[in-house]
């Protein structure tokens, strides 16, 4: 038995991971790929001097959150020998990128960035693959196909098929054929697992916490962390009709931002439309006891509580007052009735998932 089966077997015998057809089929292709860069190491660099065609095609394997897609990839890293490897987030790894392309003055920075990195990464392994960023996009391209030239086989992560990357961005045309070029050069995978394993680590009725203070902030943290399993996402931007929406945090499927990030300032249907788009948990925090006089922010609300149920996304939040009390007086009050009832809808097991434990 191969050193990743072995690792994979292990955990489900040990009741670490539950058996997963979907889960054992991507395990299988990656074996593979495991074997055909581990001979093409021993090989050693003459030998793939000689054998051009001896470089296996890389791995693009997308779902929906929780599917256990970063668990996979990272078994294959940890047993895979190969001495140049890397595995990196993909936003981490494109700061690296934008850094390099500051500090170097050749006229074509990509190709010696993909030089030197090649010399490090044989393999490179990228995690959570996103195309937020038009900068982004008009450098995956030119940057993936000169790592390919160099041999480097990379498998990557994602949400979304590469499709589906950049949909409604800025002069997405642009960024076309590098679609093309990594469904070329990518064996594309989908992780079709019917199970969110994330949501078990969230009970039904601890995702609205109140009042606000340091227990309720610590609470959504670990909620994070549970969801996430990292203490703090990357900052990002998604477009929205030809500009762009700051994410303060964002990780695995989450998107984290504050009350006022969200309905104080001038954002609309279209601002939240995207967010549903490209996530699938918001996390607000800080939702304070509203005024009489606060219609403006009432109404973004009200807009954005609409529209994250009706995107059947998770809510995570914390807030001054239970829904009932956040904003019994005012002007939208009435049609706040209804973002009350989907409030506490949005708390229990059915909408988290049967999964999950009614407290």
């Amino acid at each position: 038995m191969t050193a990743l089966l072995e690792a994979y077997t292990e955990k489900i015998k040990s009741g670490e991971l539950r058996s997963d057809g979907a889960q054992a089929a991507i395990i299988s292709h990656l074996d593979h790929l495991a074997q055909a860069l581990e001979a093409r190491e021993q090989r050693g660099a003459i030998g793939r001097l000689l054998n051009k065609n001896g470089t296996p095609k890389g791995a693009y394997i997308y779902g929906d959150v929780g599917r256990g897609k970063t668990m996979l990839m990272d078994l294959f890293f940890a047993t895979l020998r190969v001495k140049a490897k890397q595995r990196v987030h993909f936003h981490a790894f494109m700061q690296d990128i934008h850094r390099r392309r500051q500090a170097l003055r050749e006229a074509d920075v990509i190709t010696q960035i993909a030089a030197d990195l090649a010399k490090q990464a044989q393999v490179l392994c990228l995690d959570e693959m996103q195309i937020s960023d038009i900068a982004d996009a008009m450098i995956v391209g030119r940057l993936f196909q000169a790592l390919l030239a160099h041999g480097t086989v990379i498998v990557t992560t994602s949400n979304l098929p590469p499709g589906q990357l950049y949909r409604d961005g800025l002069n997405r045309d642009l960024f076309v054929p590098a679609i093309k070029l990594m469904e070329s050069n990518f064996d594309v995978i989908s992780l079709a697992s019917p199970t969110d394993y994330r949501l078990g680590r969230v009970k039904a009725r601890e995702s609205f916490v109140t009042p606000l203070g340091p227990k309720a902030d610590a609470h959504v943290q670990r909620i994070w962390e549970r969801l996430t399993d990292v203490p703090k996402g990357k900052i990002c931007e998604i477009p929205v009709l030809g500009r762009s929406l700051r994410v303060p945090e964002s990780a695995h499927g989450c998107a984290r931002f504050t009350f006022a990030d969200l309905c104080e300032a001038p954002l609309g249907p279209p601002d939240y439309l995207a967010l549903t788009s490209h996530f699938q948990t918001l996390f607000v925090e800080r939702i304070p006891a509203l005024k009489t006089s606060q219609r403006n922010e009432a109404k973004r609300f009200v807009l954005l509580i609409d529209t994250i149920y009706d995107a059947r996304l998770h809510l995570v939040a914390s807030s001054a007052q239970p829904p009932e009390r956040i904003y019994p007086q005012g002007g939208h009050r009435f049609e706040f009735a209804r973002t009350v009832s989907r409030l506490q809808e949005m708390q229990s097991a059915a909408w988290w998932g049967q999964k999950i434990a009614e407290t």
